[in-house]
């Protein structure tokens, strides 16, 4: 069993990670981390996983998680499917367990392939919430700024206005 966590959005970009075992025992303990990669030798049953951010009481997080599990069983499935096609084949200069050989490391391969780009998306998603937050931060301190320069220029104006007025009392 492989497993992959990270936190694409929330305040810190941490939050605490349990991986139990069948038996309840504690297979993977993270304390706010942002992300981590964790392999676990399997038994049959089921394992428990959960995700905790009570220690974040007011924010909320967005998290990217994948289980890989690795022996499901399956392929014992496939060879007995092939054996019936075996019988005449020992003509042929590349045998049928070459092909299913070559097949199923192809299949592995691409499941591979497609596992690294959904990580790749993982990350783009974080970069990107983290991309967002800092424009609209950006944008907030801008206008902030915008409007201390208004303030500013309006009590230049007036200063100036006041240095020049003519505060004598002219009688006639």
């Amino acid at each position: 069993l492989h497993t992959f966590l990270k936190v694409l959005d929330g305040a810190g970009l941490d939050v605490d990670f349990h991986l139990l075992s069948p038996k309840g025992e504690t297979l993977v303990f993270d304390e706010r981390k942002s992300d981590g990669v964790h392999t676990v030798e399997t038994e049959d049953g089921d394992y428990m996983f959960c995700f905790d951010n009570t220690f974040s009481t007011i924010s909320e997080k967005v998290i990217f998680f994948e289980l890989i599990l690795d022996n499901m069983g399956e392929d014992g499935q496939d060879e007995e499917d092939w054996k019936k096609y075996v019988t005449g084949t020992d003509l042929l200069d590349m045998k049928l367990e070459d092909i299913l050989e070559s097949i199923n490391s192809v299949k592995a391969r691409l499941s591979k392939s497609v596992q690294i780009q959904t990580l790749l998306r993982a990350f783009e998603a974080r970069d990107r919430n983290i991309q967002e937050s800092n424009f609209d931060r950006v944008n907030f301190w801008s206008m902030v700024n915008l409007g201390v320069m208004v303030v500013v220029s309006a009590v230049q104006v007036y200063m100036l206005k006041s240095l020049f007025e003519d505060k004598r009392k002219s009688r006639t």
